[in-house]
């Protein structure tokens, strides 16, 4: 008898791959995250914030381009940021819940830059979350959250991605958005690209590329709106300082107001100085460490040559000024700590950035939350306040006009009147011009020229029906209120009839 052969039966199925994470884990986690953190800082929103979004607004439901409805200004230093504002403002129907939606999606945009420009150098994943927390509870960023600079770290992030994987005309792109985002990211832009290996090479598509994005905003802005770069650029340089205080020793001034939260910010650009020399007295052994920082170390003098040049422009110490250079050396640190392989240094990384994680987050809730104020500021109240006050003004002035009484912001958002100054007056602006031109040289004169060749000149200031006026008890006074603020201490604010010129 027979019997049959039966062959063994072999399993093929594939054996199972290992599990990864999923891809928009990471994503969605930092867009909880950052929802989380703007619904924080929402009360303590500065003052300039809400004169972006007064704009953004103003855009969205009027199609006008100014800070109040009455009057055409140009003083939004950033017109991509109100431009993206007004487009959510239109959607969402609030300027405020915009604001945070683009903060969100900032974030985001952030993190998966990060992450790709880490997978390609090597990093391990941890890296992009790390620097997107640095970032995200650096007091004076966090104090910044509203205006552009969010925006920008993004555009710096995804400028950096370019670089490393040669895309010329991506990064033109992305150079003429910075531009939009803020005029100065430029220089920025300028050190990652000629930083880059072998910049020449196709160097005219980037500047092609860069011009298609920037100049038809610039032009417009120069036939239209009478100035090809925002007003802010006069009204700023115009000030020069707050007494001994500008740019460039500003630090110190908000070091002696606000002492904790000066040192916070600026541990990760100093702990990343110190990274950047480490690397590169490390150059010569060309090992792991060099490799997988390399993409990352343009950051640093990036920062620097952007430091340097606010403070050869000798403005005030606005305190989201310091924000790019911040941005730029707290990624490079964040890659400096993340590409460390060996366990002293791994360690001594890993304390580095736990450290300052672990201090800021301390320090931000120390003083209970929600906090009335924000961790750096130079605001003369609170935003809660000028946001009780503003309603008041509203019904006290009617359809009056309003000169301001030195903050424009929240008032002008919340009163739902007129408050003018020279962030909205055109007319005013013009003596200004004039009076900075005396301070230029011929070649800095020919270039504002240029820039307000379409200015009208002819626009006298507004004459305002009331005043606000800080100090001494006015005759006449209509109304007061009491302002306070770690910045300014306590002053009186009243409310006068008239231009408030004799107040």
């Amino acid at each position: 008898m027979s019997v049959a052969h039966r062959e063994p039966v072999v399993d093929t199925a594939p054996e199972p791959r290992p599990r990864t994470p999923r891809r928009w884990v990471l994503p969605v986690a930092v867009a909880a995250g950052s929802a989380l953190v703007f619904a924080a800082v929402r009360p303590h929103l500065i003052d300039d914030t809400f004169i972006t979004l007064s704009y953004a607004r103003n855009v969205a439901f009027h199609g006008h381009w100014g800070l109040i409805t009455a009057e055409t200004s140009n003083t939004a230093t950033s017109p991509l940021n109100v431009l993206l504002l007004a487009v959510l403002t239109f959607v969402l129907r609030d300027a405020v819940l915009a604001c945070g939606v683009l903060f969100v999606l900032c974030q985001v945009a952030l993190v998966l830059a990060l992450r790709r420009s880490g997978t390609r150098a090597g990093l391990p994943a941890w890296f992009a979350p790390a620097a997107v927390a640095l970032l995200t509870v650096n007091p004076l960023l966090l104090s910044s959250i509203g205006l552009e600079v969010e925006l920008g770290a993004a555009g710096i992030a995804w400028l950096l991605v370019c670089a490393g994987e040669r895309r010329p005309v991506a990064f033109g792109v992305l150079t003429g958005l910075v531009a939009l985002v803020r005029l100065d990211l430029v220089v920025v832009a300028l050190v990652l690209f000629l930083l880059r290996r072998r910049f020449w090479e196709k160097a005219w598509q980037t500047v092609l590329a860069a011009a298609a994005v920037a100049l038809p905003w610039f032009a417009f802005s120069w036939v239209v709106l009478g100035s090809a770069v925002p007003d802010t650029v006069i009204i700023k340089t115009l000030q020069k300082s707050w007494g001994t205080w500008d740019f460039g020793n500003g630090v110190g001034l908000y070091a002696r107001v606000f002492p904790w939260a000066t040192a916070l910010s600026f541990l990760p650009a100093a702990l990343a100085l110190g990274a950047f020399v480490l690397w590169l007295a490390g150059s010569a052994r060309r090992g792991p460490l060099w490799t997988k920082v390399l993409p990352f170390a343009p950051l640093v003098p990036a920062g620097l040559a952007h430091y340097l040049a606010y403070t050869r422009l000798h403005v005030p110490p606005y305190h989201w000024y310091y924000g790019p250079s911040l941005v730029t050396v707290t990624l490079f640190l964040a890659a400096a700590a993340a590409a460390c392989v060996r366990v002293p240094a791994r360690v001594a990384g890993a304390v580095a950035v736990t450290g300052v994680l672990v201090l800021s987050v301390g320090f931000y809730v120390s003083d209970g939350l929600p906090r009335r104020f924000a961790p750096l500021m130079s605001n003369h109240d609170s935003t809660a306040d000028y946001e009780r006050i503003g309603p008041e003004l509203g019904r006290l002035v009617g359809g009056g006009t309003v000169r301001s009484g030195g903050e424009i912001g929240v008032l002008a958002y919340s009163c739902g009147c007129a408050v003018v100054d020279l962030f909205d007056d055109r007319g005013a602006v013009g003596p200004a011009i004039t009076a900075r031109k005396a301070d230029l040289g011929a070649l800095g004169r020919a270039l504002v020229d240029v820039n307000f060749r379409y200015f009208d000149h002819g626009d006298r200031p507004i004459v305002t029906d009331y005043a606000l006026v800080r100090g001494d008890p006015p005759p006449g006074a209509l109304a007061h209120w009491t302002l306070s603020s770690p910045w300014a201490g306590t002053q009186q604010l009243y409310l006068v009839r008239g231009n408030g010129s004799g107040a």
